[in-house]
């Protein structure tokens, strides 16, 4: 890749200020974050937005109920998103707000070139309109009534509006994602995108009439009417970088990876395409689409679960960056998964206490009494070069694996390395070599190879925990280093003297984060193991299920609808087994269900149990099965 190639443009999507920052907000913009920080590192010219969607009917309604108007009211939520990046260490270069000038005079001058193109009319539409979403919607949309991401059901609206002439490139559209692999990311969403474009998709609603609508960016050429919402939003990509002239728009266009939440993929991956296209602009690069966060517990985040986690709190607990590494590390971006305080305590000790912070104490403790805390020019022999050879082709394991947008796996890598640091360690016994007159040329080059690992370490991790990595490279009196230095082993100077204090960089946090809000205390740093008391495990009853109907939840291609008989009573399973089993191959089967798990709803579907199976690490799965002779209802145990 020339350098004039190593541009990189990265945006989140900008938050509805009709609410404050929650944990999903949180999510997407630290993964943006680390990806911005590491491409900067890699020597790509970087440029990352955020910012805040402002205008539309939940806004002027909310504006109203508050007492204000609705500058104002966007005024103060918006600042509550720029502080919130800031508390969680995101830097970012640009932060759009809809309701700035520079946005609406692009957006204004867009729909204009449409228009003047042919390719906007005027019409009557009546439908069923999604309060929540701001768009009307269709039935095959709908889940028990309602969008499944809506807590009400559209309502039927008739009005009249102007509409753009999407559907005249959804055959371009198919032709644009069929020809390029990656333009959507993970390819499950891709294969949705396409299913949707196999059937007509219509044209979009651009407008709303500004007597029931106030709050918008006025149609040019009809000051009766303001642009909708998404015609509105989508377009801050652009406007924020000064399309179509500005210096920005020439440098970073169209090489922009867009990160977005799930609930948002028809908008960015059919409407936001089709607009481009029409305009004549080039097409982004990437779509990166996120999934949905639950509690550690399994469950959808609820208020009435008491599951719900505030980012921030969080982050006050455990510290911004452990609470960023939990994040990038837990989930492959692309999965809905769980998380909590349970999952971030147990990754925090595991990788952070036990695995970097246990290895940097105590290599600094013997730097300073074996070393008098001056590190010494290293004598390398054959027992180091597994070692190095690691070290030095980090980057390169690390980088295919961002580019991939497998952060949890570029991550891993980083762990990886730190534990074989930790077992050059102890194979080494560098405090028995500090204890022997004729080791002292052994230890000084164990410890610097130590020291030097965790310079690598420090330098390729900082885009995750940027806070932590400059206190490693503090505790050890390391320099700055940029990403092509860790491709050679050495960087590390000699006869630099170590710093005798040095703050505890992971405090162990103690079992229960989740009963409590206390941070962390300083513990002896030992290892955790996981396990529960025999009147906790108790409380969880195993019954024998027998599959009597079993079919595809719509819209999904992870997930089965099971009936289940368990003794007398009839139940309902939502369970994520579609990939490893036909429907039909499952209806006869004794299972093992969870019968006492809280009901939730998953897809608009009232899920009451688990079904046990068991994964090896090759990704093949199959269920606990019980042969004939079990009847439904039996209690395991």
């Amino acid at each position: 890749m020339s350098t004039d190639d190593k541009r990189f443009y990265i945006t989140t999507p900008i938050y509805y200020v009709n609410d404050k920052p929650h944990l999903g907000h949180a999510y997407t913009t630290v993964v943006s974050d680390f990806l911005a920080r590491w491409h900067r590192g890699d020597g790509f010219a970087t440029y990352f937005l955020t910012g805040t969607d402002e205008h539309g009917e939940k806004i002027w309604e909310a504006a109203q109920a508050a007492g204000v108007d609705a500058q104002t009211f966007t005024d103060q939520i918006s600042h509550r998103f720029r502080d919130a990046w800031q508390r969680l260490g995101v830097q970012i270069d640009d932060y759009i707000r809809t309701t700035e000038d520079r946005h609406k005079s692009v957006v204004s001058a867009f729909w204009q070139q449409l228009h003047d193109g042919g390719d906007i009319y005027k019409a009557e539409y009546e439908g069923l309109y999604s309060i929540g979403q701001e768009r009307f919607v269709t039935e095959k949309e709908l889940v028990d009534g309602k969008l499944p991401i809506d807590s009400d059901p559209p309502v039927h609206r008739k009005e009249e509006n102007y509409f753009f002439r999407m559907e005249k490139y959804r055959p371009w559209l198919i032709e644009h994602i069929e020809s390029h692999p990656d333009f959507i990311h993970p390819a499950g969403f891709r294969n949705e995108v396409l299913a949707i474009l196999r059937e007509p998709i219509g044209d979009l609603s651009i407008s709303r009439p500004r007597d029931r609508v106030p709050w918008g960016i006025p149609i040019p050429w009809d000051k009766d009417h303001v642009t909708y919402v998404w015609s509105d939003a989508l377009l801050n990509y652009i406007s924020a970088l000064g399309y179509p002239d500005g210096d920005l728009y020439g440098q970073f266009w169209p090489g922009v990876w867009h990160m977005i939440g799930k609930d948002i993929l028809r908008q960015h991956a059919v409407f936001w395409p089709t607009m481009l296209h029409a305009a004549g602009v080039p097409v982004f690069e990437r779509l990166l689409v996120g999934g949905y966060l639950s509690g550690d517990d399994g469950r959808k985040m609820s208020k009435s679960f008491g599951n719900v986690l505030d980012p921030f709190e969080l982050a006050e607990t455990f510290g911004e960056d452990p609470v960023r590494y939990y994040l990038l590390r837990e989930l492959p971006y692309g999965n809905d998964g769980g998380v909590g305080t349970t999952g971030l305590a147990k990754r925090y000790n595991a990788d952070l206490a036990n695995d970097l912070g246990n290895l940097l104490s105590r290599a600094r403790k013997l730097i300073l009494g074996g070393l008098k805390g001056v590190l010494a020019a290293p004598v390398q022999t054959d027992a180091d070069r597994e070692l190095i050879a690691a070290g030095e082709g980090l980057l390169a394991a690390m980088r295919a694996q961002v580019r991939a947008v497998r952060i949890d796996s570029a991550l891993e890598e980083a762990l990886q390395f730190v534990r074989a640091l930790n077992r050059y360690f102890d194979s080494e016994e560098p405090w028995k070599l500090a204890r022997d007159p004729s080791g002292a040329k052994r230890l000084g080059t164990v410890l610097y190879n130590v020291v030097e690992g965790l310079r690598i370490v420090a330098t390729l991790l900082e885009p995750a925990m940027p806070a932590k990595c400059q206190a490693i490279r503090t505790a050890l009196a390391l320099p700055d280093s940029d990403f092509l230095s860790t491709q050679s082993w050495g960087g590390t100077q000699v006869d630099t003297e170590v710093p005798k204090k040095a703050e505890q960089l992971f405090p162990r946090a103690q079992a229960a984060p989740a009963e409590s809000a206390a941070a962390p205390k300083e513990e002896a740093v030992g290892e955790s193991d996981g396990t529960i008391s025999i009147d906790e495990f108790a409380k969880v009853q195993f019954r024998v299920a027998e599959v009597t109907a079993a079919e595809l939840v719509p819209k999904t291609d992870r997930l089965l609808k099971l009936t289940l008989q368990v003794g007398d009573e009839e139940r309902t399973v939502v369970s994520g087994i579609a990939e490893h089993y036909q429907p039909e191959d499952l209806v006869g089967r004794r299972l093992v269900v969870v019968a006492n798990l809280a009901p939730a709803k998953l897809r608009g579907i009232e899920s009451r149990g688990m079904i046990l199976a068991a994964e090896d690490d090759d990704g093949k799965l199959a269920v606990v099965e019980l042969p004939e002779g079990f009847t439904s209802g039996a209690v395991v145990r």
